[in-house]
């Protein structure tokens, strides 16, 4: 019998004449299983919080980006040859800028994404968390947007209000 299971009968096991053998060995396995329990809880939180904060961050922006100081000619033959690999599961073209959004209630400043519907439903998870519409309903030229609902709540709008987006640049081009 090895001495840790003969100090664990011992104290275990005690005789009901002294109550403090009696009291302490089950304060500390009521003590330790709390303790495990508790962590036990924690961590399952935790994870399943770290699970789904990934998957919703990881859903809604790109892995990876490649960016060009010019607009991409042939884009679709870019995602094409980028779609080849084993690793890369959907592309989508997409450019940005900084601005600002103004309403009758408020200014926000805002990073602005151009995406083409069509691919951006393959690479994102916004398309499954929209309240209404659908990305795909975004038209060429319609000057529509997409906003979130924290944004929209503090700019004071809703669905059919309208925007004024202010460019730090005078002019624009539309590429096709």
């Amino acid at each position: 019998m090895g001495l840790a299971l003969f100090i664990a009968k011992r104290y275990t096991l005690a005789n009901k004449s002294n109550n403090f053998f009696s009291f302490i060995p089950a304060v500390s396995v009521i003590g330790i299983s709390l303790g495990v329990a508790v962590l036990i809880i924690v961590l399952s939180v935790m994870n399943g919080f770290e699970t789904e904060l990934k998957q919703r961050i990881l859903g809604a922006i790109p892995h990876a980006s490649l960016h060009a100081r010019e607009p991409l000619v042939n884009w679709q033959q870019t995602i094409d040859d980028l779609q080849q690999h084993d690793q890369v599961e959907a592309a989508a073209p997409f450019v940005n800028i900084q601005g600002m959004l103004s309403s009758s209630f408020g200014v926000q400043g805002v990073m602005v994404n151009g995406i083409d519907p069509q691919y951006e439903t393959k690479v994102s998870i916004v398309n499954q968390h929209m309240l209404s519409g659908v990305l795909t309903s975004l038209k060429s030229k319609s000057y529509a947007i997409v906003l979130g609902d924290i944004l929209a709540a503090q700019l004071g709008v809703s669905i059919g209000d309208k925007l004024i987006f202010i460019l730090p640049h005078t002019s624009y081009q539309l590429w096709e």
